[in-house]
């Protein structure tokens, strides 16, 4: 395989540019061309594709969001739009596809590979939420975000004696308010994949308050509820002059920390490494601090994000 191409798609990750530029050095390296596509698989179907050089992708690997930019296309989701995207890769000689993103944009790397046509997924998510991997480019510097911020209510929260709820991102995964949370020393933790009793939450503040404590802070995952749906159904138990902040896409910006740099690098590489094998259908991940390659469809169709319990039942045990 000489010549690849590589999009991002779906929701922008810290560490995405930091991906595309591995996947260029390291195709030049090899030998190999790359070509980006702009606006994900709207770029793709439209042939807004372009030759990227080793300058293209200087002065990248400190950059939040990505260069590549990156758009919602749900007509991708059909035949006819697939057949368009890789008659696109066919007419710019292009042999191999990485694709950057989330579950969304991993449907459409599954979709290329059942036509026959090579792609590799690398997992591109603030969510954390892709199977296949532990760990997700984007959600490091998601909850260091999160935390800087978690610090700073602490202190107006201590200043007021008040209970602070903080809405974070996560529709169906808890990974960034579960993380976020115990770093941060919030009392509570709610998140989609376990059940809560509000009776419960209030009793525990409560308590916090008669032996002396100053402030709560609760950590909300957007899939439970809005932050602002959490303090109404908390005010039916007292008032415990709850404020809320929405930390909202803030979450998804900023400079990507160490980790999420040599995260996305160590994807990019190995997913270059398989293209030239002339492998495809596969999706890229982390266990135990291992780069592995799994098959995408399998992934998908079988494969399911699962937090981590232990350290949920961690958070119960030291936040009161």
């Amino acid at each position: 395989m000489k010549r690849i191409g590589i999009l991002t798609s779906g929701g922008d990750a810290p560490g995405m540019n930091a991906a595309i530029r591995a996947v260029v050095r390291k195709a030049i390296f090899e030998g190999m061309e790359v070509y980006g596509i702009n606006y994900g698989y709207a770029g793709l179907v439209a042939g807004d594709i372009r030759k990227l050089s080793v300058s293209d992708v200087g002065d990248k690997i400190q950059r939040g969001g990505t260069f590549l930019y990156s758009a919602r296309y749900p007509e991708f989701g059909s035949e006819e739009g697939q057949l368009k995207g890789i008659e696109q890769l066919k007419k710019f000689g292009i042999e191999g596809l990485v694709v950057v993103g989330g579950d969304g944009s991993y449907m459409g790397a599954r979709a290329l590979t059942k036509h026959g046509f090579p792609a590799i997924g690398l997992p591109g998510t603030i969510d954390n939420d892709i199977p296949g991997t532990d760990f997700t480019i984007g959600f490091d510097t998601s909850i260091n975000t999160v935390l800087e911020s978690i610090d700073r209510i602490r202190d107006t929260a201590t200043s007021h004696e008040r209970t602070f709820i903080i809405e974070v991102m996560g529709r169906g995964a808890g990974d960034i308010a579960l993380w976020s949370g115990i770093a941060g020393g919030a009392e509570q933790v709610i998140i989609p994949e376990v059940d809560f009793n509000m009776e419960e939450v209030a009793a525990k503040i409560q308590e916090g308050r008669d032996r002396g404590k100053k402030h709560s802070l609760i950590v909300v995952a957007e899939g439970v509820m809005s932050g602002n749906e959490f303090a109404d159904e908390l005010a039916k138990y007292g008032d415990f002059h709850a404020r809320v902040t929405v930390l909202g896409h803030v979450q998804r910006g900023g400079s990507p920390t160490a980790k999420d740099r040599v995260l996305a690098s160590r994807f990019g590489v190995r997913a270059v490494e398989l293209l030239k094998e002339g492998k495809g259908g596969l999706c890229i991940g982390i266990r135990d601090n291992k780069i592995i390659a799994s098959d995408i469809v399998d992934t998908l169709e079988n494969g399911k994000h699962r937090i981590d319990l232990d350290l949920y039942d961690l958070s119960k045990q030291i936040s009161f």
